[in-house]
This record gives C-alpha cells, structure tokens and sequence, in this order.
C-alpha cells in the first residue's frame, strides 16, 4: 500500500470500524462481572491467562469474597487455591488483595472511576484502568492495547510501535474518541476470529482489501 496520508488514514480507520462493527455486533468484554470491582479483579488475573480460564475462577472467590474489605481480609492462601488456575498465583494473589486494601483504605471500598486514581493501586497500570473505566464505567479515557490489539494494529499500518502506551496514543488520534472503548473489543474478536496470530484467514477478512499486511504473513 503506498505512503497514506493522514486524512487517508483517518479515512481508511473510519472504514475499519464501520466494517468490523458490522462483522462483530456483540463485541464486548469477554469478563464476566457484575461490578467494577469484580471486573478490576478479572482483568488483574486475566494477566497471561484466558479470559475463559479467568471466568471459571471468578465466580467462587467472588462468592467468598463479596467486597473490597473481604477481600483485603481474607487469608490469602485460600485466594491463592481459588485462582491457582490462573498461572502465576501467588503474586496475583498479592496484586488482588493489596489493591483491595487500598481501595478500602484510600476510597471507602469502593473502585474509583479516574485514570489517575486507577492507577495507584497496585497492579493497575493504563490497559487495566482502561478496561475498567471503558466497560464499568462506560468512561472513553483511552484504548486498551492487549496482544491482540497491538498485533492487529502493526497490520492494518495504524502504527509501527511494539509499546502498548506508544500504540494507544497513536490510535486515539485515529478513532473517534466515542469508541475508543468498542474499539479494542472490535479487534480483539477480530484477532480472536480471524486476524490469528499464526496463520491469520485473510480470505475471510473483511478488511482484506484495505489492510496492507492482507495474505502477505507466512501461513
């Protein structure tokens, strides 16, 4: 594809959006929750885990451990035995109980809905305080950039960046701040269903025709 300019590519991601929307009407997040403190903790043990996986454990401690002051509470070898599932268990375990502490501490337990505020509990860097601002408090302040966002993003040319905040920034100045949040859910069910990391199925892509990495990877 020859060199974009950016009113092209401004275009071209309006494309994008308008497509994959149509392809994945049910985009969402993937973790189940019912508040925002469970979807903090989901998206805390999704770390290198399924969000399936992450979805079997949920349930059980979130019955055990109701709130922010049960969790912080709590003996932490039985979070350790719920969550064990998850991969690295024991310093999840920590990350979960000592964000609970704070937020019973430094926000009446409850899960506060600024990027700032997120972000100094422990564990919670800018992909985790997005999931939780975009999908519990329906607040647009960034886009999250997971495996699969990253990945689709290097090839559909909307960035040259490995780093995630690097990716981010040059996404917001291509979407339309109002869905910056359905955004990622759009690519990540697209990296889910057909963009794959190996072997991607360009031939049922609906973006084949304006990505410029179509049938060019290795299968």
């Amino acid at each position: 594809m020859p060199t974009e300019t950016a009113q092209k590519k401004l275009k071209r991601t309006a494309t994008i959006i308008s497509r994959l929307k149509k392809a994945y009407p049910d985009a969402h997040c993937a973790l189940d929750h019912r508040t925002p403190l469970q979807l903090l903790v989901a998206t805390i043990l999704s770390a290198q885990c399924t969000d399936v996986r992450v979805n079997m454990v949920t349930p059980e401690l979130f019955k055990r451990f109701p709130d922010a002051a049960a969790l912080a509470d709590a003996n932490i070898a039985d979070i350790e035995q719920i969550i064990r599932s998850t991969g690295f268990f024991r310093a999840k375990a920590r990350a979960v109980q000592q964000t609970a502490r704070l937020l019973v501490q430094n926000f009446s337990g409850q899960v506060p809905d600024t990027m700032e505020a997120l972000t100094s509990l422990r564990g919670v860097g800018r992909k985790t305080a997005n999931v939780v601002l975009g999908n519990a408090f329906g607040k647009n302040e960034g886009i999250v950039v997971d495996t699969h966002v990253g990945r689709i993003a290097r090839r559909l040319g909307l960035t040259r960046h490995e780093n995630p905040e690097k990716v981010e920034q040059d996404l917001m100045k291509l979407v339309p701040k109002k869905d910056w949040a359905l955004f990622a859910h759009l690519l990540i069910f697209h990296g889910r269903n057909i963009c794959f990391a190996r072997k991607p199925n360009c031939d049922a892509c609906t973006l084949s025709d304006i990505c410029p990495s179509a049938f060019k990877i290795a299968k």
